[in-house]
């Protein structure tokens, strides 16, 4: 028995601050996500990295819902977390959704490809992280990175942070308030969820 969508909430996640999660949310939302229905992640993961977005996507799905991303190794970084967060919406009767494709973990061969698909994006993201590696060990890219400024303050990056937290605005909105861009809130957004990752592991 399939469940009967009732909302679609989104979730989005960018490994680094470079990397462009305005592409991600253009999908969702050609995915018939609602803007204020997609949280975010971005900044640079880690073991101590807290993934507020996906707690709030998480917490926001009830039964019937479908949980929505662009692609799958957007969802986690590993087959296990991958299939952690899976277990948790298939026991909150919450539908996932790759892309296009529904999961409904009631098929067999809906599970084998789900499984053979987060093994694949387990893989890339280990390709990504070596190329990563390689290109910071160069000077001049370790040069580069190392001189640019944000333009917004720490407390700048802290009040956008509360309010991507509260969804009681849209990102559009947001941006307009700091006077920067979508792709600014969601990179102020990342080094506040850094620093603060920071804190904790001191």
């Amino acid at each position: 028995m399939r469940y009967a969508p009732r909302m679609r909430v989104g979730y989005a996640r960018v490994s680094t601050i470079e990397q462009d999660a305005e592409r991600q949310v253009a999908r969702l939302l050609e995915l018939g996500v609602p803007e204020d229905r997609i949280y975010s992640d971005v900044g640079f993961s880690g073991a101590k990295m807290t993934r507020t977005g996906l707690d709030n996507a998480l917490a926001a799905v009830r039964e019937g819902d479908t949980f929505v991303v662009p692609a799958l190794d957007r969802l986690a970084r590993s087959t296990e977390g991958a299939l952690e967060v899976i277990r948790r919406l298939t026991d909150a009767g919450v539908i996932f959704q790759n892309g296009t494709t529904p999961y409904d973990p009631k098929d067999p061969m809906a599970k084998l490809f789900f499984t053979i698909l987060a093994a694949v994006a387990e893989a890339e993201g280990g390709w990504i992280s070596l190329r990563t590696r390689e290109a910071m060990a160069r000077p001049k890219v370790r040069a580069k990175l190392k001189g640019r400024r944000p333009k917004l303050t720490e407390r700048q990056d802290e009040n956008i942070a509360k309010h991507m937290a509260a969804g009681d605005l849209a990102v559009a909105e947001i941006a307009q308030m700091f006077n920067t861009s979508r792709t600014g809130v969601y990179r102020a957004q990342a080094r506040h969820q850094a620093r603060s990752a920071q804190k904790v592991g001191e």
